[in-house]
């Protein structure tokens, strides 16, 4: 098979598919890789290491998409990439399209194969694919806050920790998730007091164990969600339904309500938010400011640590592109239900139940088309 691994185009996102480790793993595999120049650079892989992997390195990104049977990304493609899908090309990437109908229309239409990461289940249930980059947005969440809390980036001028004789900030997080449970260790770590929300009690007897008694839970429901909030300096939203759009927790009443200068952090963005005054934004514009609250609502945070999330990624997505190389999308598909909870359109086929249900759209379950 020829996969293809395009440079990132998306606002400064810096991470990369595959690393050379992969490419080297590919080749000796028998399977041909084409590398876009400066795919890897500020991943802190350059060109020369893939090519000594046994990469070809390639100028254009039309080449990389137009040669490759399958094509290797980490973000959903942008809009200027439309034109290179094909009938049965194989995307293997982020494609978080419940909120995002044109890409799904684009999908659809060119009979692109979609497999998101997102979506991969393992033989326990989890979104082994999602958690590497919700463990390293969950714990950058609040190093963000803590510096948008600062006067000068149009926070309340507090220190998260506080110091000796004065009190630390309030961080409020919703969910107990991959994301919520990072937020909460580094929160902590920080000293700030932390609240989380969720909606699973025993969840919450997890937590209070985990945290040996210092995270506060509370129960999740709009009275709690709203005095939460309103007492919080800083706000961060890791709530996840997979596959589909988020559910708006905190509603523009509560965000009115809240302190001036308090900050939200919103990491469910990228399936929409779970706060309703929340809207994506870029590294290049990060925040805005609504009724006195810092919003940062970036919808690919882990983009700027790129080496760290690239590492953690590939080490978690390497095993299911090998299989796919392998064995072919449909044959690998077939043999692992849980990768096939990752396909979301075949052929022209929607192919999963959360974004249906989002876009209000028919959809075939994955076994059926696959059959």
């Amino acid at each position: 098979m020829i996969i293809g691994v395009p440079r990132e185009i998306k606002d400064q996102e810096a991470r990369v598919g595959v690393t050379p480790a992969g490419v080297k793993a590919l080749t000796e595999a028998g399977h041909k890789v084409l590398v876009e120049t400066l795919a890897g650079a500020q991943s802190g892989f350059p060109d020369d290491e893939y090519q000594n992997a046994g990469a070809e390195i390639v100028g254009e990104a039309g080449y990389v998409w137009g040669k490759s049977d399958m094509v290797v990304k980490v973000k959903e493609p942008v809009e200027s990439e439309y034109v290179f899908f094909r009938e049965g090309l194989v995307l293997f990437t982020y494609l978080h399209l419940a909120p995002l109908k044109g890409l799904t229309d684009k999908l659809l239409e060119s009979k692109v194969i979609g497999i998101a990461y997102e979506t991969v289940r393992d033989r326990q249930g989890t979104l082994p694919l999602l958690t590497p980059m919700s463990e390293v947005a969950g714990r950058m969440s609040v190093q963000v806050g803590a510096t948008y809390l600062e006067r000068e980036r149009g926070g309340r001028g507090i220190l998260l920790g506080g110091v000796p004789g004065v009190p630390p900030a309030h961080v409020c997080i919703l969910g107990g998730g991959i994301v919520g449970t990072n937020a909460a260790r580094i929160a902590l770590g920080f000293g700030a007091k932390t609240t989380l929300i969720d909606m699973n009690l025993n969840r919450l007897r997890e937590l209070e164990d985990i945290f040996g008694g210092r995270l506060y839970t509370l129960a999740s429901n709009s009275y709690n969600v709203a005095h939460a909030t309103r007492e919080a300096d800083l706000v961060i939203g890791g709530v996840l339904i997979p596959g589909a759009t988020a559910p708006r927790i905190v509603t523009r009443a509560m965000v009115s309500r809240m302190k001036k200068g308090a900050v939200i952090v919103d990491v469910a963005i990228d399936q929409g938010g779970c706060v309703e005054t929340a809207r994506p934004t870029s590294h290049s514009n990060p925040s805005y400011v609504v009724d006195g609250v810092v919003h940062y609502c970036v919808t690919n945070m882990p983009g700027a640590v790129p080496h760290t999330s690239t590492l953690a990624l590939t080490n978690s997505t390497f095993p299911y592109l090998m299989r796919l190389a392998n064995l072919g999308a449909r044959e690998a598909l077939k043999q692992d239900a849980g990768l096939a909870d990752g396909l979301n359109t075949w052929l022209g086929t929607l192919t999963y139940r959360g974004v249906a249900e989002s876009q209000q759209r028919p959809w075939t379950a994955a076994a059926s088309v696959l059959a």
